[in-house]
């Protein structure tokens, strides 16, 4: 009986620790985003490709940005493994404190995917406000 119980115990603990996916979830950006994502004044995005930065102050520019983007959900990727380079990374600022930086395809040590695709808004904007 006892055999029997602890085998149940076992396969519980393992079942919810495979469902839990180790604590990783489905997250919208603003909600990675501690405190109002709404006071954000700055943003500075650096393409990996060329590792040209771009820094944004114009207040539409930046509303726009973060409306076309706070809602994006980063859904975690299975495959966690180390990855090198980027496509671009993104920081958020209040006056001159930063208060976020993401990767479009990572925020702190965990991998996403992003629905919808981050890349292509993110690319629009940077080229968008480009003037060099």
């Amino acid at each position: 009986m006892r055999c029997l119980l602890r085998r149940s115990f076992t396969l519980l603990v393992v079942s919810v620790f495979i469902l839990t996916g180790c604590g990783l979830e489905t997250k919208r950006l603003s909600e990675f985003y501690k405190g109002d994502i709404s006071d954000v004044n700055k943003i500075e995005i650096v393409d990996g490709s060329t590792g040209s930065s771009l820094t944004v102050t114009e207040p539409e520019a930046v509303h726009k940005f973060i409306e076309e983007t706070k809602h994006i959900e980063f859904i975690p990727l299975e495959d966690q493994s180390p990855r090198d380079g980027f496509r671009y990374s993104i920081n958020f600022f209040e006056g001159d404190t930063e208060t976020c930086s993401f990767g479009s395809s990572q925020i702190g040590d965990v991998y996403y995917s992003t629905e919808p695709d981050i890349h292509p808004i993110v690319k629009e904007f940077y080229e968008k406000n480009n003037t060099n």
